[in-house]
């Protein structure tokens, strides 16, 4: 049985950690094309900074795997596309609540005079700035966004600007920036929302990457040491960025009625059509015509679902679908995964026998009942649908008091896997998600039938122990992060990894 544990521990660590390259990395064919609007992470979670208890903070991080060091163009959101967190608020699986966003790049085309001669035309810089690039005059680029709120259909509901705002510049280096992250803070924007008393936040810019994964080693043949230790392994993400998008909503604007539960993913979209310019001009701007209907080319809700779950065929078809169309699109890769059977029969160790697989149902799709599971009128049927759910009057938990298995803390509520056990906590994933919560662990587990160990009180998983002999295999790809590594205000986030620093080695230490 040792050896038996041991090889499913390598197993679900190859063919799920692998998969997720940041949790929903270029997991598709055709967004490997377009990473600009390629979605990583989304996070929705009861904010816990100090004071803050009646907001929830969303975050859609997008433009996956970025070096710190990529310039002379770094990352700049795409002008072209349409950025969106949709809310659902009622159980149906439509958005109740769009908030879009639209970005313009600006270019500052900032030149020199090499020949010290007035009379003669300056010459244009390669670089992205000339000096302090806090000092917007010294940037040769800058991006604004505008933030609109849709109620109804996120094409033809009301709609309402919020604003247009400034996003910092990414993080060059410390000769460019002295301090980067006072620099960024500035960024942080009130956000006044319609029919809400309080006000909002808003902030988009570059951040560090928070997933955590040993991914080489899990690319080369499994070469790790599948052991219970949970910790030990190396995040190989570390030194990467993304650029986030980051709001924090009064939990009274999100919600409807007296059910506290809402869902919420995000999408990205293009226009149909692209006309490219054969002589494009001195600009940023004139390579391509852009137009016709927007078109959703990416999708992100719960982490692993698109990388894992759904199969190769339709990867890219899940990044144009709505939640509305999931159980006549994608049921039968939840109802029927091919990750436990696989595993199964390359390691001979056993996947769930609970065919269909209702406790994966109730893992994506519905929400687990007394938890996150919306109020759906009587006789009346849920829509299966994958998004994240939250249930917002779950109180939040200080970040040094946070399991980072979330609601599979009630299941395993004491660790036996090396660490310290924080005790329950239901105000994590699957139930929204932190930042600090370990979503592969908590997959990795689920996946091989944990929910059918659980427990849960008051609440009935459609599967029994004996459906999942390995459901209580404590599996993990040996990479944490915790919640105290990230910092406890909005947007939670940390400082994006630095293009260069002054120090000896060359690094910048966060």
């Amino acid at each position: 049985m040792k050896h038996t544990t041991k090889a499913l521990i390598a197993a679900v660590t190859l063919c799920m950690s692998a998969s997720a390259v940041a949790s929903s990395h270029r997991e598709a064919p055709s967004i490997t094309k377009t990473p600009k609007v390629d979605a990583t992470d989304f996070y929705m979670f009861n904010s816990y900074e100090n004071n803050r208890a009646n907001f929830v903070t969303i975050i859609a991080n997008y433009l996956p795997l970025q070096d710190a060091y990529g310039g002379p163009n770094y990352f700049a959101l795409d002008p072209d596309a349409l950025y969106e967190i949709h809310i659902d608020n009622n159980g149906d699986a439509v958005e109740d609540i769009t908030f879009q966003f639209n970005f313009t790049q600006n270019l500052n085309s900032i030149g020199l005079d090499t020949d010290n001669d007035p009379s003669t035309p300056d010459v244009a810089v390669a670089l992205s700035n000339i000096g302090d690039a806090s000092n917007k005059s010294n940037l040769q680029t800058t991006e604004k966004y505008e933030v609109t709120m849709v109620k109804g259909d996120r094409r033809s509901g009301n709609r309402t600007s919020l604003g247009t705002f400034d996003k910092p510049f990414d993080y060059i280096g410390t000769k460019s920036f002295a301090d980067y992250p006072n620099y960024a803070r500035g960024f942080i924007n009130d956000l006044t929302i319609p029919g809400c008393n309080t006000k909002g936040k808003v902030f988009v810019g570059q951040r560090a990457e928070g997933f955590a994964i040993d991914l080489g080693r899990v690319f080369d043949l499994i070469n790790l040491d599948p052991t219970l230790s949970r910790d030990g392994g190396t995040n190989i993400l570390a030194d990467k960025n993304v650029t986030s998008i980051a709001m924090e909503v009064p939990k009274a604007c999100l919600t409807a009625g007296s059910d506290p539960v809402i869902g919420a993913w995000t999408t990205a979209s293009v226009r149909q059509a692209t006309l490219v310019n054969p002589n494009p001009g001195s600009s940023i701007s004139t390579t391509a015509k852009k137009g016709g209907a927007w078109t959703q080319v990416s999708r992100l809700g719960m982490p692993l679902v698109n990388e894992v779950i759904i199969g190769l065929k339709d990867k890219d078809k899940f990044n144009a679908s709505e939640p509305k169309d999931d159980a006549n699109n994608f049921a039968p890769y939840v109802l029927y995964p091919t990750l436990p059977k696989l595993i199964e029969t390359l390691f001979a160790a056993p996947a769930p026998t609970n065919l269909p697989r209702q406790d994966l149902v109730t893992a994506f799709l519905t929400g687990v009942p007394t938890v996150n599971k919306p109020a759906i009128p009587a006789n009346t049927d849920q829509v299966l649908s994958e998004m994240l759910r939250l249930n917002t009057s779950i109180p939040a938990v200080a970040a040094n008091n946070q399991n980072d298995l979330g609601l599979l803390s009630l299941i395993q509520s004491v660790q036996t896997d090396g660490r310290p056990s924080t005790g329950v906590d239901t105000a994590g994933f699957p139930n929204g998600r932190r930042p600090g919560d370990d979503v592969t662990d908590i997959a990795l587990r689920v996946s091989m039938g944990a929910l059918c160990h659980s427990g849960l009180p008051n609440t009935v998983i459609p599967c029994a122990p004996a459906d999942a002999k390995a459901g209580k295999a404590l599996l993990t790809d040996r990479a944490l992060k915790t919640a105290t590594e990230f910092d406890s205000v909005f947007p939670y986030l940390t400082t994006p990894n630095a293009g260069s620093g002054n120090s000896d080695s060359d690094s910048d230490s966060r």
